[in-house]
């Protein structure tokens, strides 16, 4: 068994493709009408073809539950940042912030309220460590990891 994507339910499938096509990079790689594929990775498919595939009806199917997210890791978080200050009308969950092992994450919502998290590249976190002047082992103590994994990271 594999699992083949992330699936999830969008109001307006144009807007979700632009959103996801144009801030993250993304692109469609299968387009059925009412579910299209992003990368390989991730499906949209339309509220009303979902809602006849479960069998539901609209009052069951919740947009904003905060229960989980989609996530997406960033070489250039800075750039990144910029140009996500500069997409209209994002809601954040919260402002960019750096976790106590370095990576640099930020949390907001696509159109239909879905949590987006991109953070940092771990290996980029690492080598912006080490471009500072701390040793492998001094890299390894702020991120809490072991020091064969700081030397994975730099393999990559």
């Amino acid at each position: 068994m594999r699992m083949g994507c992330t699936l999830i339910v969008v109001r307006d499938i144009a807007r979700s493709i632009q959103f996801y096509c144009n801030l993250l990079g993304l692109r469609v790689t299968n387009d059925f009408g009412a579910n299209v594929t992003l990368s390989d990775v991730l499906a949209l498919q339309t509220l009303d073809s979902w809602k006849t595939f479960i069998q539901k009806d609209g009052t069951e199917i919740l947009f904003g539950a905060n229960a989980a997210e989609l996530y997406f890791e960033e070489s250039n978080m800075d750039r990144f940042l910029e140009k996500l200050a500069a997409y209209p009308d994002i809601e954040y969950v919260h402002p960019p912030k750096e976790h106590n092992w370095g990576q640099r994450v930020v949390r907001f919502y696509d159109p239909d309220r879905h949590i987006i998290e991109v953070g940092e590249e771990i290996t980029t976190v690492a080598r912006r460590f080490l471009g500072s002047g701390m040793t492998v082992e001094q890299v390894a103590a702020r991120m809490d990891v072991p020091v064969e994994t700081v030397r994975r990271w730099l393999d990559a």
